[in-house]
């Protein structure tokens, strides 16, 4: 399959919603249409930190999607990359999507000087974790949360 990234756009919300509100229920987060109205409305708006990028098929049709941002990293005086979500139809799996949309993301962090892309994912997200260890490396950090 032949896979085309570019960045979100208005036309690419039936297909985005329908692939975000699929990696809400992959991880089983309670996700309504209005949280969908809000992350939407921030990839649309021009100067908010959090940006999108899509996957396309050859026919065009949206088959996956990223949520990327800059990060300050004051130890190292350094920006970064995060990559907050990212989401393959589980009909393209194996297409090449994830490695197209990493690799998007890879060389937009190279444009901007960004010295690291990070990611989170699940300790029993083991599909991806194959993808992420063949792309990347995987840090010996250990995540925490304070629930607000």
């Amino acid at each position: 399959m032949t896979i085309t990234i570019r960045a979100v756009g208005g036309p690419d919300r039936p297909a985005w919603d329908r692939l975000y509100a699929g990696y809400a229920a992959f991880y089983r987060v309670d996700q309504t249409a209005a949280m969908r109205d809000t992350v939407w409305g921030w990839l649309m708006e021009a100067g908010h930190e959090t940006e999108g990028l899509v996957a396309c098929a050859a026919d065009g049709a949206v088959v996956g999607l990223a949520h990327y941002r800059a990060f300050a990293r004051p130890l190292s005086a350094r920006t970064g990359g995060f990559l907050d979500d990212l989401f393959v139809d589980p009909a393209a799996r194996g297409s090449g999507a994830a490695d197209a949309l990493i690799a998007a993301l890879r060389d937009i962090g190279a444009a901007r000087g960004w010295s690291v892309i990070r990611w989170i994912t699940a300790e029993d997200n083991y599909r991806a974790r194959g993808v992420y260890d063949r792309l990347a490396a995987r840090t010996p950090w250990v995540t925490y949360d304070i629930n607000l």
